[in-house]
């Protein structure tokens, strides 16, 4: 191993990075824990039959609403307060709803719990990408946000594993132990250079009302949104959904939802990591975006017009599809970049959990389409349409591979 080459390993391998990466590690358990452990968790409280489609629909748009809100408060708390303080909040707020979680005794406190559980999660990926990208140098934060997404998305397997081994109750503690010694651990960590340059000064830090007040500011926000639309499409739509699209392309078995999403997240921890170290090797970010939305649109094609397949040949494609959507740590990293340190926290935070919250939408028209066009063609469509508008999006953003972040925006 040459000199430069441990350089770079010592300056990824950080202890920011590392307890950034525990923190989404912990805030993905739970995004996928919920989907494991609904249905026995909902029959501890008495509810059966078709009130458990209804009632998992509710805990879980609990849960989104709570990221929407909760990506607010703490992506405006990290730009006035500073990024560890959320690192620190967020991960105290989601341990403590997880630990109540096991005690539940009813349907709506459950969905109290849910709701702030959410709030919780909103901050750790946003606050994580923002303090990376201003700790480490310009030439190899993309390096280190890759990282962080990279073993995030390993949290996925963990839910699984604890999902189906132990009772839900022990699932939602050892969320909420995680938790805890993350927060233990982030005594270690310091507030970004970059920050503390302008926390006692009077700039005006997030305004998150400001992305809309200037038309060039507002269209690159949304535009940085967008871009993740495909992201969303086939986590919400195929992947969700994939006991129902198996059985209408005559795969010879029946397909098993939680598989599918777990075997869609292997395949993200190998996108992240190639789409992070990628756009650095190319050095863009636009380039390496641009490269996972096209295999993206091949393998929804792909996926959408596969009869008679094996299941073994059906979770294959779930895994291809989590490589090619496996640009999230570039997304995330991208819209960080392009924004000062006034409003970067702001926009690194509210950016992922918006567009998680597009699943609404995106779902709602699918279902809409699905009565006139079908199962596979309502997807087509939706699918065609999430892929243009990341496309169109991606061009209207500037490279921003390399760029100094240390400047703030005016306000």
């Amino acid at each position: 191993m040459t000199g430069q080459t441990k350089g770079l390993y010592k300056n990824i391998f950080n202890t920011t990075v590392l307890v950034s990466s525990l923190g989404y590690f912990v805030d993905i358990y739970d995004l996928i824990l919920f989907g494991i452990v609904r249905i026995p968790s909902l029959n501890f409280l008495g509810i059966h039959g078709s009130q458990l489609i209804d009632s998992g629909v509710y805990l879980l748009n609990m849960q989104m609403g709570g990221m929407l809100i909760g990506g607010l408060i703490f992506g405006i708390w990290g730009d006035k307060k500073g990024r560890l303080s959320v690192l620190f909040g967020s991960i105290f707020l989601y341990s403590a709803a997880n630990f109540a979680n096991a005690y539940v005794t009813s349907l709506q406190m459950y969905a109290i719990l849910r709701f702030l559980a959410g709030v919780g999660l909103a901050g750790e990926l946003g606050a994580a990408v923002t303090l990376v990208s201003e700790t480490m140098t310009k030439e190899t934060r993309g390096y280190g946000t890759a990282m962080v997404a990279t073993i995030g998305v390993m949290g996925a397997i963990l839910a699984a594993v604890v999902g189906e081994e132990t009772s839900w109750q022990t699932a939602y503690i050892v969320g909420g132990i995680l938790g805890m010694v993350i927060l233990i651990l982030r005594i270690s960590m310091f507030e970004s250079g970059m920050y503390k340059s302008i926390k006692t000064s009077n700039v005006a830090k997030g305004q998150f009302f400001k992305l809309f007040t200037s038309k060039e500011r507002f269209f690159k926000y949304i535009n940085c949104i967008l871009i993740g639309l495909p992201i969303w499409y086939v986590v919400g739509v195929l992947i969700t959904f994939s006991p129902e699209f198996a059985k209408y392309l005559g795969v010879t078995k029946p397909i098993v939802a939680g598989k599918s999403i777990m075997f869609t997240y292997i395949g993200l921890i190998f996108g992240d990591f190639i789409s992070g170290f990628l756009s650095q090797i190319i050095k863009s970010r636009k380039k390496a975006v641009m490269i996972f939305v096209m295999l993206t649109a091949v393998f929804i094609i792909v996926y959408l017009f596969s009869h008679n397949s094996s299941p073994a040949y059906f979770y294959t494609l779930c895994v291809i599809l989590g490589v090619s959507i496996g640009y999230w740590a570039v997304f995330v990293t991208t819209a960080s970049e392009q924004f000062g340190t006034n409003l970067r926290s702001t926009v690194t935070t509210t950016v992922p959990n918006f567009i998680r919250g597009s699943v609404i939408p995106i779902t709602i028209i699918f279902s809409l389409l699905k009565i006139p066009f079908g199962l596979v063609y309502s997807a087509l469509i939706v699918g065609v349409i999430s892929v243009i508008i990341a496309f169109i999006s991606l061009y209207n953003l500037k490279e921003t591979y390399g760029v100094d972040l240390d400047y703030i925006e005016e306000l």
